[in-house]
């Protein structure tokens, strides 16, 4: 699985995704701009001893991801789709996308790709960030049976 975390502005919810794409075997993808520096001081301040170890792409922009990747198959996460994540049929080398912790992705991305997590109408209006890659990450892990 490849985890896209496009803009991400919090440090620690780039870092709960780094454990989990550590966790699962997965590829960390962050798009720039970063809402923080990811240098060895920052890394090591922040607390995240495993980083080294996480298997990290970063990238200019979204664009440059995707002419490396021309065949991924993606799918974009929002609050605003209208497909939930659990109708998908998730295969090993998906890229999950996901937007910054303030505004999201921008409108023009959520086509037939964009999914949501379900969640109680009237609730909340999201879920944090790294629990939102979580639900999604392991729905498609456990799908693809890559997690024993």
């Amino acid at each position: 699985m490849h985890l896209v975390l496009v803009e991400p502005e919090i440090p620690h919810n780039t870092g709960a995704a780094g454990r989990l794409a550590l966790a699962t075997g997965s590829t960390l993808h962050l798009v720039k701009p970063l809402g923080f520096s990811l240098d060895e001081k920052s890394v090591r301040r922040t607390g995240l001893d495993y980083w080294k170890d996480v298997d990290l792409r970063v990238w200019e922009n979204f664009d440059e991801l995707l002419s490396a990747h021309p065949h991924a198959r993606i799918w974009f996460l929002s609050t605003k789709a209208k497909k939930s994540a659990w109708s998908v049929e998730f295969q090993e080398e998906d890229f999950l996308v996901f937007g910054r912790e303030t505004k999201g992705l921008p409108e023009e991305w959520l086509d037939e790709r964009a999914i949501r997590i379900p969640m109680k109408e009237g609730s909340t209006r999201s879920l944090n960030l790294s629990t939102s890659v979580a639900i999604v990450l392991y729905e498609a892990q456990r799908q693809v049976g890559q997690l024993k």
